[in-house]
């Protein structure tokens, strides 16, 4: 980023924002979707019966839990390769 002045510094970093946002809602909606259809299937309140709540909280922190570990085995494999003189991609 040292090539960039200070303009296009502060664009790149909008753009990157930006994106990762949009990431992450893409994944917040796919997380919503995936435990509403596992877990609500009584329409006939407009809200959630006791079960399906529990089995929602149970849904999210189930991926939570997931998606925390998965990051945290990357960055154990890439400090690995990082110790190893390995690039990943080489």
């Amino acid at each position: 980023m040292d090539a960039l002045n200070a303009s296009e510094q502060r664009e790149l970093a909008s753009r990157m924002e930006k994106k990762q946002m949009k990431e992450f809602m893409g994944m917040y909606s796919r997380l919503v979707q995936r435990c509403f259809d596992d877990c609500v299937n009584d329409f006939t309140t407009k809200s959630l019966v006791s079960r399906e709540e529990s089995c929602v909280m149970r849904c999210v922190d189930k991926h939570l839990k997931a998606s925390a570990r998965l990051g945290e085995r990357f960055q154990e494999q890439n400090a690995a390769m990082m110790q190893g003189g390995q690039l990943p991609g080489r």
